[in-house]
């Protein structure tokens, strides 16, 4: 099976699992992110040992392309409004996913896709996997700053938070994102957590960036 049909299939049995379960979208990238911490497990040290292999083994690649499907999905939920957004996104999903599956442990990590760039050449070019970093990680801090500002500021509407006049009305969008079956204040707390798993991965980006003295890119 080629990896387009695999990743279509594994869309089909995501929302298979979103509409019999009414999980918010948040609630389901942070299951796939597997940073949900154990209730089971009663030792202390264990639980950090635990802990501790799991960075080990995470893939910041894995991550990244995780965090930004589920910010597709919501596109998708809000309609055809923002398209145009939405397959920006895809493009650049789609760029690191192929180079990934070339060599899913060579490039587990957003660091060793970056050095090898740099070291071709490659990373300042419109097509590099590195601007699509860069764009997936931009797309993620909007989305943090848009779910902060969502609890901060109960009383604002999401046209005066972002300035766009295409996005729906505050309680539609948040109705969105909570799915059918959620409490809202089981939603902010998914909310908190949420930025807290993500905030991580986009201070890692940066460093790297910052270390090949690519971080003025973000702005263009």
């Amino acid at each position: 099976m080629d990896d387009g049909k695999f990743n279509e299939l594994g869309e089909m049995e995501r929302e298979r699992e979103k509409m019999e379960s009414g999980k918010s979208e948040l609630r389901m990238a942070m299951e796939e992110l597997c940073l949900l911490s154990s209730r089971d497990v009663e030792d202390h040290q264990q639980e950090q040992e635990q802990e501790q292999e799991q960075k080990q083994q995470r893939s910041s690649t894995m991550d990244l392309l995780c965090v930004s499907k589920q910010l597709r999905h919501v596109l998708d939920e809000i309609g055809p409004t923002l398209l145009v957004l939405r397959q920006d996104i895809q493009q650049n999903i789609q760029r690191l996913e192929d180079l990934h599956a070339r060599d899913p442990s060579k490039y587990a990590s957003l660091t060793a896709i970056v050095t090898e760039e740099v070291e071709e050449g490659m990373s300042k070019k419109t097509n590099s996997c590195t601007r699509a970093t860069i764009w997936l990680s931009r797309s993620m801090n909007f989305s943090l700053h848009l779910l902060e500002s969502l609890l901060k500021n109960p009383e604002t509407s999401l046209k005066e938070m972002v300035a766009l006049e295409l996005i729906p009305d505050r309680e539609i969008f948040i109705q969105l994102l909570m799915g059918n079956c959620q409490d809202p204040e089981d939603f902010a707390g998914d909310v908190m957590i949420f930025i807290s798993i993500v905030q991580p991965l986009l201070e890692e980006i940066n460093t790297i960036l910052v270390k090949h003295k690519l971080d003025r890119l973000k702005s263009t």
